[in-house]
């Protein structure tokens, strides 16, 4: 119990003295993408990475000639519609995983190459979706720091019963008395998606009448989470690159938020890496880019490209410092690279 306490305020402390970092951070394309170049969209929690990856693989690139293909991602925030590329249609902006895949499975490659996704397959999906792994990240629960009602702590059930609005109290939970305010990010949030898995064991959580939906997932900038009583779902990953990696801005950071343990076990350790206790379990996950599978299995420079990307021997999964330096673990040995659909 001691140590969780340390380990606690330490991070209370990390959070309080945070400081906005002048960091890559996720934007929209600085110029509209060229027709021939691989674009996406979808994900908030690998958005920041993603950015940075495009810059990279484009730097790497910089004096092929133009038809040559290069890497971009486009923000889930922003105008309320984009046109991803030269060429392409109108589309509403993909804010979320699901959001992304809808949008892959809309298009065509004229309009949009792939899709950010911090969640796996799941119904609804197409056979053509090609979920591409290349992290593993981690999702807990988050809570105001100074002054806030909530625990350290909270087990599986407890989080269940918070929102399917059968716990209302701290006071029931170990916390300080207070009615508990449980939010979810934006629907089509694969943070949304798989903490709700999480906490429902084989069925997912249907959530309660006493949860609000609509705060933008990984960032405790919104005025409503800054309450003694808010609890809100957090990727880890996030939450590390931002407050440990330098990779925060005046959107995207904790604020009053810092992430709290599940079942006795903390989602960080003492070196501001995933615990990797915590990533095997419940509340671990991988994360993918999906592209078509079509696309990917007919030989040619189209499949050529996204493998030189994505896959086991691309770019990605050839520069893990990358992906650990925004707070996700690398994948052991093959597994970067691996592929899975519905």
């Amino acid at each position: 119990m001691r140590h969780t306490a340390v380990k606690l305020a330490a991070t209370f402390a990390a959070a309080a003295a945070l400081t906005l970092a002048a960091a890559p951070a996720q934007a929209d394309p600085a110029v509209l993408p060229n027709a021939v170049d691989i674009v996406g969209t979808g994900s908030d929690t690998t958005a920041p990475y993603l950015a940075q990856v495009s810059a990279d693989y484009n730097a790497s690139i910089a004096g092929a000639p133009a038809s040559t293909p290069r890497l971009y991602s486009w923000d889930p925030l922003g105008s309320a519609t984009i046109t991803p590329k030269s060429g392409a249609a109108t589309i509403n902006r993909p804010n979320g995983s699901s959001a992304g895949v809808t949008a892959l499975n809309n298009n065509t490659a004229t309009t949009v190459d792939f899709a950010r996704s911090s969640r796996g397959p799941q119904t609804g999906d197409t056979t053509d979706d090609l979920f591409v792994a290349f992290a593993k990240d981690a999702v807990t629960w988050s809570a105001k720091a100074t002054g806030g009602h909530a625990p350290a702590n909270l087990t599986t059930a407890q989080l269940k019963g918070i929102y399917e609005c059968t716990i209302t109290n701290w006071s029931t939970v170990g916390g300080t008395a207070g009615t508990i305010k449980p939010f979810l990010p934006q629907n089509g949030s694969g943070t949304r998606t798989f903490f709700l898995k999480a906490i429902g064991g084989a069925t997912p959580v249907t959530p309660g009448a006493c949860v609000t939906s609509g705060p933008q997932e990984n960032t405790g900038t919104t005025a409503a989470l800054n309450d003694v009583d808010a609890i809100f779902p957090y990727s880890v990953a996030s939450y590390i690159s931002q407050v440990f990696g330098g990779h925060s801005t005046p959107a995207e950071n904790p604020g009053p938020l810092t992430l709290r343990n599940v079942n006795g076990v903390a989602p960080v350790n003492a070196s501001n890496t995933i615990n990797a206790p915590f990533a095997a379990s419940a509340y671990g996950r991988v994360v993918y880019n999906v592209v078509r599978a079509s696309a990917w299995n007919t030989a040619g420079a189209y499949s050529t490209t996204l493998k030189g990307i994505f896959g086991p021997t691309g770019w990605i999964c050839t520069h893990p410092s990358t992906i650990t330096s925004y707070g996700f673990l690398a994948l052991p040995g093959s597994a970067c690279g691996s592929t899975t659909t519905i």
